[in-house]
């Protein structure tokens, strides 16, 4: 257990030099990308209690509203000053970014980042982008969850893990992970993951607050959206849906859609899955997924998007059907030739 909780070289100089560019007395934003995820709020709401006792003020700043469904983790010590947008980001002393590689995942907030005086800090555990959100960097791929990470600057920072730091890290790896079955599951991770449960972390009691009360919303909109499954058994495709006013009709937000693409990625013979969430204003989302053996990352790459080898994402611009068309042509071309494959030349 000790091996797996050192933290390596690597990580420990590049938290040492992140950790010197932050002096006491100074405010930070902290931010993560559009439509937080529970690893980018957990990871966030760790850092901020983490930095208190350092001496530096964070406070949050997303370009999106904070999760209805992870707003118990910020409590009362957290400030979340996402409504002032942009120019919160110009009030503080620096920027720090969470769960992102690439400056344009910040969205309404990515233009202002790139014109602040000091580049962002950043701690993240997805692919390199072009466009790195800063140059100061914590940066890993085979962490787990950007929360491995911020467990790893408590541990080479002397900080104490504390109850709330404990669940809020608890909180991003589980969800990172899908319930520790997910490949990004190490045996570092579940080190980790014990470490936690150490400080106070009660896994019954987190399993009923992020999984064990959904919204009624969410079970609606899951019914609809599994209705309008299609599969590809030829090229091992599966995919789903969300026609625009979906959510709304069903009394769902977008975060109510966490998950949905794991159930045709369950399917049988299926080696890539797909979720198309026609956004509106001519923009699609869509949600990349695979088994092991197959890398999305690449197909992503293709429509300006990008993620991990099993999870993926991209906005793509054009109607539903337009882009539904042009993703899944190159979806099985790809797979077709190989260009999937772990491993294959991108």
């Amino acid at each position: 257990m000790s091996d797996l909780l050192t933290v390596p070289a690597p990580r420990r100089e590049a938290i040492e030099r992140f950790l010197a560019a932050l002096q006491p007395g100074t405010t930070v934003a902290l931010s993560t990308h559009v439509n937080a995820d529970g690893d980018g709020c957990g990871s966030e709401a760790a850092l901020a209690r983490l930095l208190a006792q350092r001496g530096v003020r964070a406070v949050v700043v997303n370009p999106t509203p904070w999760p209805e469904s992870f707003r118990w983790l910020l409590g009362d010590d957290v400030a979340d000053w996402s409504e002032r947008g942009a120019e919160a980001l110009r009030t503080v002393d620096r920027l720090i970014v969470l769960d992102i590689s690439d400056v344009r995942r910040l969205g309404s907030l990515a233009s202002t980042v790139r014109t602040l005086p000091l580049d962002a800090l950043v701690i993240d555990h997805h692919l390199p982008s072009d466009e790195p959100p800063g140059t100061v960097m914590v940066s890993d791929t085979r962490a787990c969850a950007t929360a491995e990470l911020v467990y790893d600057l408590a541990i080479v920072a002397g900080l104490d893990l504390t109850p709330a730091i404990a669940e809020a890290l608890y909180t991003a790896m589980v969800t990172d992970t899908g319930g520790f079955r997910f490949g990004n599951t190490s045996p570092r991770c579940l080190a980790v993951a014990a470490e936690l449960l150490r400080a106070g972390v009660d896994p019954e009691r987190m399993y009923a607050r992020i999984y064990g009360s959904v919204p009624l919303g969410r079970i609606h909109l899951l019914r609809d959206v599994l209705d309008t499954l299609e599969v590809d058994l030829a090229h091992g495709i599966a995919w789903v849906r969300v026609a625009a006013g979906e959510l709304e009709r069903c009394g769902a937000t977008s975060e109510d859609l966490d998950g949905v693409v794991e159930h045709p990625r369950s399917i049988a013979g299926v080696r890539l899955a797909l979720l198309f969430r026609d956004v509106g204003t001519a923009q699609v989302k869509v949600s990349f997924r695979s088994v092991a053996g197959v890398n999305v990352h690449p197909l992503a790459q293709r429509f300006g998007g990008g993620g991990h080898a099993r999870a993926s994402g991209a906005l793509i611009g054009g109607t539903l059907p337009t882009v539904m068309a042009k993703v899944l042509d190159e979806a099985r071309r790809m797979l077709a030739a190989g260009a999937l494959a772990d491993g294959a030349a991108q």
